[in-house]
């Protein structure tokens, strides 16, 4: 995952988000993102509630009311699940709890 400059074009398989609360110190950031996390049961969670948040249709990057650190932390989650899955360790929990997510 990576930050996203204005300029930056998206390489296939990834996707751009825009990440951040109104009331967030700094505002909303974009990164980049693999597309495979849209299938995680965490980030999934995340996506539904972007849909309740900012329905369906939206212009430009994929919009996720979540603080930065939240989303920061949930994407570490995934990372490191999919990086223990590789290795044959066992999973984390399924459930998070996030202030803003």
């Amino acid at each position: 995952m990576q930050e996203v400059k204005k300029t930056m074009k998206v390489k296939k398989g990834w996707l751009a988000v825009q990440v951040g609360l109104e009331e967030e110190d700094g505002g909303s950031r974009k990164f980049v993102i693999p597309i495979s996390h849209l299938y995680h049961p965490l980030f999934g969670e995340l996506l539904e509630k972007a849909r309740e948040v900012f329905g369906y249709n939206t212009d430009g990057p994929l919009r996720l009311p979540c603080r930065v650190d939240d989303f920061l932390h949930l994407q570490w989650r995934i990372e490191r699940e999919s990086n223990s899955h590789r290795h044959h360790h066992h999973h984390l929990p399924i459930i998070l709890s996030f202030h803003s997510c």
